[in-house]
């Protein structure tokens, strides 16, 4: 082995990207031996920085693992500008398949709800109510943010308007009713494309150290063997398939099992003192959840001289690209010290053949422009991908967290053209408007001319603030329990009752929520979980 690339113009015809005998691209595999002149010269040559290894870890993951800060920045960098790119270059694709279909409005109600009781107190709802007319879209809202023990609330819209023909600009528009301020962004997508450069996209050095000092997580939602199965209801004989009206639409039940979240934890790359504290971190909490857990420790001692720090055991290249040789449990990098963590969860559909809206070619490309940045809606989005029995999902209970669940319930199709008017939840049956004959009235896109409008004022957020709020609420119940000596009460298995610190017992516990990021401190700011599309 020897980082010393050849010129790619001496292999004009090679997939850079196909991957070896042993699941690793030509990238992955120069990061894991840390060579990083190889990886400059792929890189350079457009080599994915997205892709996965056979094993599911990204090159972002091998890079932390060389424990090298160079080679973390370089491929950091370029995976931030390959994402970024990406998702700009979708957007006028997005755009046309929102504008080709008809106008619409529906609304979903949004219900978190958590099996443990210092948590189902503080677990918020609300209703999302969607208006779609051409290339345009707007988003009303009213859960704001969480402060002193109580969800904040207020009326909030979201309005995207793009352009209908090309989809080459788009405007992004902020509504804070309670205070009458409009915050406005629009943006040439052409241009800012353009105007995109990898210098732009320099990580920071925080961001670099926290990545090297931190364990590396990956969280993975494995529906392989997922089974949709019919609910029933009644007694032995008289036993039938269960339907329920949802909506005011007669919807059958199923159950979706063999659902699995797997978190898969690397800790090579960390000193001792790192491991010593991550490890004392750990809570007993994770017990009463019920997650079954192993560890992998690293290879076992088969050094030779010829070895290297990514490359403990010698494995020459003749072995390694040599798909009959039996590597049995060398590799090369440097060795896995791997935690996996799997926990089973059973999500619920209730499916409507009646629905009038079309999962596809409708809902699907609204819930992916609000997935962009929308983490509850990302993996709402990555549940309805899969491949539904019949029908419509009215309503579906998919988990969030280990210990929260979300329920968003479609309804009240079509029953509201104007802002102006009232939307309570259909109950009495009236007949709304068909598909067909339904328009949305174009001043539900228009800015009130009372209110104050502040020009690219919006509010820029990230994903992983929808995961920080609902992270913070929990942390904030627990605590407040904590200083009332509540307890868990008897895990799942007899157990006798977890009565630590509950405010400990948080500390420790978010550490292995599904995104490892620091919350805000009450006050800092208003967190709004959907707020922003782009």
């Amino acid at each position: 082995w020897v980082d010393q690339p050849s010129p790619a113009c001496h292999y004009p015809d090679q997939d850079v990207d196909q991957r070896d005998p042993r699941g690793r691209t030509s990238l992955h595999l120069a990061v894991s031996l840390g060579y990083i002149e190889s990886v400059r010269v792929l890189l350079r040559h457009k080599a994915d920085v997205t892709k996965e290894n056979a094993q599911g870890w990204t090159v972002l993951h091998e890079a932390v693992s060389t424990g090298d800060p160079e080679m973390v920045h370089m491929i950091l960098q370029h995976r931030d500008y390959h994402q970024t790119s990406t998702t700009l270059g979708g957007v006028p694709e997005l755009l046309q398949k929102i504008n080709e279909t008809p106008d619409f409005y529906v609304e979903m109600k949004w219900e978190f709800t958590s099996w443990v009781p210092l948590v189902s107190r503080v677990c918020p709802s609300d209703v999302c109510r969607i208006w779609k007319s051409g290339a345009k879209l707007r988003v009303d809202i009213t859960l704001l943010g969480f402060e002193n023990m109580s969800w904040e609330r207020g009326k909030r819209s979201l309005i995207f308007r793009g352009e209908e023909d090309t989809g080459n600009w788009a405007e992004l528009i902020e509504v804070n009713h309670d205070e009458k301020v409009v915050a406005t962004e629009r943006f040439e997508i052409t241009q800012q494309i353009k105007r995109l450069t990898l210098d732009s996209m320099t990580p920071k050095t925080k961001e670099v150290e926290r990545r090297l000092t931190s364990p590396i997580i990956s969280t993975s939602l494995d529906t392989r063997n997922i089974a949709f199965e019919r609910n029933m209801s009644g007694f032995w004989v008289w036993r039938t398939e269960k339907s329920e009206l949802v909506s005011d639409y007669d919807a059958k039940v199923y159950t979706a099992n063999n659902v699995n979240v797997v978190t898969k934890i690397r800790t090579e790359h960390l000193t001792e003192e790192e491991k010593r504290r991550y490890k004392a971190d750990r809570n007993p909490f994770e017990s009463f959840l019920g997650t079954i857990e192993h560890e992998y420790g690293a290879q076992q001692d088969l050094t030779t001289e010829y070895a290297t720090t990514n490359n403990p055991t010698a494995i020459t290249p003749e072995e390694y690209f040599n798909p009959q040789f039996d590597l049995k449990d060398r590799d090369i990098g440097r060795p896995k010290e791997v935690t996996i963590r799997t926990q089973k969860f059973k999500a619920n559909l209730w499916m409507s053949e009646q629905f009038p809206l079309s999962l596809v070619e409708q809902v699907t490309p609204i819930v992916d422009l609000m997935a962009r940045t929308s983490a509850h809606f990302a993996q709402l989005k990555d549940f309805i991908t899969l491949d539904f029995p019949p029908g419509f999902p009215v309503k579906i209970e998919i988990p969030l967290f280990h210990i929260l669940n979300a329920r968003i319930t479609f309804g009240n199709v079509n029953g509201c053209s104007t802002a102006e008017e009232a939307s309570p939840q259909a109950s009495d049956g009236a007949q709304q408007p068909s598909a067909s004959t339904f328009v949305v009235d174009q001043s539900v896109f228009e800015i009130p001319k009372s209110y104050h409008i502040q020009d690219d004022g919006r509010n820029v957020r990230v994903q992983d603030e929808d995961n920080e709020i609902m992270q913070f609420a929990i942390q904030q119940s627990l605590m407040e329990s904590g200083q009332n000596r509540e307890a868990l009460g008897p895990d799942l298995n007899g157990a006798v009752s977890y009565s630590q610190d509950l405010n400990l017992q948080y500390q420790r516990y978010c550490s292995f929520l599904l995104n490892m990021r620091s919350y805000s401190p009450p006050g800092a700011r208003k967190l709004s979980p959907i707020q922003g599309l782009l």
